[in-house]
């Protein structure tokens, strides 16, 4: 009984090999025809060279970068307010009023000063233009009878504007003008006011002035510009 066991045993595992071989062939099968994927791959010969570098090119455009900005201060230029004065009523006395000539200026109800430019002569004189206006020349004008007289006889005629006494208003009034080859006066005007009332005043009375002897040059009589300060002062 042992021997027919172990015949039907070696039967059936010979049996089930033989009814198994196609399915383990198929699978074996199948098993070969599945493919990697193709691996790519890269030749060197292949690639294209980067093209060369062109020595001639000019080079990229430079850029000018801004100054770096500096800590600044706004400037505020200072407001001029006009300060009012009050309109004080005045004693009309005329010794408070007199206006004092003098050959410096110094304290007091006016003064005039009289600067006298330092003389240059000129080294060609030979060809002289009667028209062209001088403001130095070898023969300065002179008022009749000198500085001292034109002191008096502008002390005697400027009178200080009441409107300027009763604001308090002191100062210079600079006056230009100009003596021609006659000596008479011509072409004054106020280089620097002081108010309206007291550079008219100054004016009025240069416009007024005698004749002058007139300056020379070369020997020939020639328009020589003058300039005249005339100081205000309150006592």
């Amino acid at each position: 009984p042992r021997a027919l066991l172990r015949g039907v045993l070696t039967s059936l595992l010979i049996l089930g090999a033989i009814c198994s071989y196609p399915m383990i062939a198929k699978w074996l099968a199948e098993g070969e025809e599945k493919e990697l994927p193709p691996m790519r791959t890269i030749n060197y010969s292949e690639l294209e060279m980067p093209p060369p570098l062109n020595k001639n090119e000019p080079p990229p455009p430079k850029i000018d970068l801004p100054p770096p900005v500096k800590k600044t201060i706004k400037f505020v230029p200072p407001k001029v307010t006009a300060k009012e004065v009050e309109d004080e009523k005045m004693p009309e006395i005329e010794e408070l009023k007199k206006v004092e000539v003098s050959t410096v200026t110094q304290e007091g109800v006016g003064s005039i000063v009289i600067d006298e430019p330092v003389r240059e002569v000129a080294k060609d004189t030979t060809d002289v233009n009667r028209n062209k206006v001088f403001l130095i020349v070898e023969n300065q004008p002179e008022f009749p009878g000198g500085n001292t007289a034109l002191m008096k006889y502008l002390g005697n005629n400027i009178r200080y504007p009441s409107s300027a006494r009763r604001m308090g208003i002191e100062g210079k009034v600079m006056i230009q003008f100009v003596v021609n080859q006659a000596g008479e006066i011509a072409d004054v005007k106020v280089l620097r006011g002081l108010s309206g009332d007291c550079d008219n005043e100054a004016m009025r009375v240069i416009k007024s002035m005698p004749k002058w002897k007139p300056g020379r040059q070369g020997g020939r009589p020639v328009k020589v510009q003058m300039v005249v300060p005339v100081n205000y002062r309150l006592e």
